[in-house]
This record gives structure tokens, sequence and C-alpha cells, in this order.
């Protein structure tokens, strides 16, 4: 079984992540992961993942509110790789350890000057099959 690499971010929930309710903008959540997941591909040393990986698909499960001024940590893990396709699971914890999200983002490989998802080249594929100990942190 493969042993799929994550990586985790920490911030701030800042005024400008907040909506007039007074708790995080739902837009905040996707900001965090996808900082965990430069953090991730950073880690792997795949930095043309980011012009050829468009989203395909996004899931956000929301559960709890997260206030200005509260520490948060977004982890991605990649939770499935396919020819042309990554997934990657996340979640949101606050400074307490509760879950405020979680869900999915899918990508595919659509390199520049494609005009359709190609399979995922050779590189990729081995730097994310690698075995990893541990967890990367930003």
């Amino acid at each position: 079984m493969d042993r799929f690499p994550e990586a985790s971010v920490e911030r701030t929930v800042e005024w400008v992540d907040t909506d007039a309710s007074g708790h995080q903008h739902n837009s905040a959540i996707l900001r965090w992961v996808e900082a965990a997941e430069a953090e991730l591909f950073r880690s792997l040393e795949l930095p043309d993942y980011f012009p050829s990986a468009p989203r395909v698909q996004q899931v956000i499960n929301y559960k709890a509110k997260l206030w200005f001024g509260q520490r948060i940590t977004a982890t991605v893990k990649i939770s499935a790789l396919g020819r042309t396709s990554l997934t990657m699971a996340f979640d949101v914890t606050s400074d307490a350890g509760e879950v405020a999200a979680y869900g999915t983002v899918t990508t595919a490989h659509v390199p520049p000057g494609a005009t359709s998802a190609l399979p995922w080249p050779e590189h990729l594929v081995r730097a994310v099959k690698a075995d990893r100990a541990g967890r990367v942190t930003g």
C-alpha cells in the first residue's frame, strides 16, 4: 500500500478572513488548504505541479466556526493518485483541536498548451509515492 505524503500550515484567523457574521468566510478555508498544498509540493520539490494542476472538484464540509484571532492548522494529505488526477483530503482544525472544515480537492494534470488531462509525469509519480516518514509543516 502506498503511503502518501501530507503537510500542514498554521495560521491566525485575520480580520480579512471573517465575514459579516464575525466568523471565517467560506473562502478562507480554501486559502489555508492551498497554503498547505503549496507547502506539500515544495517539500516534494515539485515546482512544476502548480502550473499544470487545475482543480476539477472541491468538496468542503463546514462543521464549526473559527473566529478572528484564533489559531488554526490546515492539513492536506494526498489520498489518491490516478493516471491523470490527484485527490487530496484536508482538514482545518482550531487551536482547541476541533475540526472546523474537512473535504477533498481533486486536480488534473493539464500541462501548459494541453487542452485535456494527460498522465502525470514519472518524476511526480515517484515523488508522491515515495515512502516519507513524518509530516511536513510550514
